[in-house]
């Protein structure tokens, strides 16, 4: 069966075109994958509300992503729409806009939802020993989930690389008091959800989205963004702490020079950079494992 799985989360906008396989332990086929950076939650931390210019912008990637499933035959779709889209007063103007868009409802996910679809699609290939801390850095939330073969335990905190740089990281380069400001309020987040999972001295973490792989494309010194490089590669963290430092002390037009740097993230970068670093500090993780696969793979296998 070919499907079609949307992720729309804070900050970008994501399609995941594949043939499910046929038995349960399979791959996924990768017949497409997309990216567009939208900044969905543009302000949302502050007003509450999806601004008309981020709807617009993400009409506009949605309506490139129908033409796609249209010509490629799929034959199921699913969206999800994460932590924005929970977040804001006007959620209904935005699935109005999706179904006049896509044809089909988004569907806004919670959570711990959005957790152990992300954990779903991490594990499944993962050849390193478990259990598993996964962890999920988006644009306005932060996921985090334990398990070994199954998901043991999951929760959302409400930290990301848009979240906190709208909330703190406002100087280019920011000043040592609004990283401060960030590393306490990121910190407070992680000792919480470090506790409820509880998820202190993972055999492997693991993350997930365009912060943690961007930093480990960065700690790998490629010479362009390779995602098969980039897949499954074991980060240390003095190499995680070495690149926040160098993000976080850099200006937007230095970040964009890199060439691993998706421009749509160059502001962010330096957010989710620290909300990574922090996240190993206090889970004692001496390194991170960082993957490809994510919450895209786990709605494209629930589509099978």
């Amino acid at each position: 069966m070919r499907v079609a799985a949307i992720d729309c989360g804070t900050n970008s906008i994501r399609l995941l075109i594949a043939d499910v396989p046929g038995r349960s332990d399979g791959a996924l086929s990768d017949v497409a994958r997309r990216m567009e950076i939208v900044r969905l939650g543009e302000g949302v931390d502050r007003t509450g509300r999806l601004a008309t210019e981020a709807i617009e912008r993400t009409r506009v990637a949605l309506l490139g992503y129908a033409a796609e499933i249209a010509e490629l035959g799929v034959d199921r779709v699913r969206m999800c729409a994460t932590s924005a889209s929970r977040d804001a007063a006007n959620a209904a103007d935005f699935a109005a806009m999706v179904r006049a868009t896509l044809g089909v409802d988004p569907e806004v996910i919670t959570g711990d939802e959005e957790a152990r679809l992300s954990f779903t699609g991490a594990v499944r290939g993962l050849t390193a020993p478990g259990p598993y801390l996964v962890v999920d850095i988006g644009g306005g939330s932060t996921e985090f989930v334990v398990g070994g073969a199954e998901v043991e335990h999951a929760i959302s905190v409400d930290i990301g690389c848009v979240r906190m740089t709208e909330r703190h990281l406002h100087g280019n380069p920011p000043t040592s008091a609004e990283i401060a400001a960030a590393e306490a309020d990121i910190t407070r987040a992680v000792d919480t959800a470090l506790r409820a999972v509880p998820g202190h001295g993972p055999a492997t973490l693991v993350g997930l989205a365009g912060s943690v792989t961007t930093v480990a494309a960065l700690a790998l010194h490629l010479p362009e963004y390779d995602a098969t490089r980039i897949h499954h590669a074991r980060i240390a963290y003095d190499e995680v702490a070495k690149v926040t430092t160098g993000l976080l002390e850099s200006t937007v037009a230095d970040r964009l020079a890199l060439p691993v740097m998706h421009p749509g993230r160059a502001d962010v970068i330096g957010g989710g950079a620290l909300i990574l670093r922090i996240i190993m500090e206090r889970a004692g993780a001496a390194s991170v494992v960082a993957s490809e696969h994510d919450i895209l793979d786990g709605i494209a296998y629930g589509l099978g």
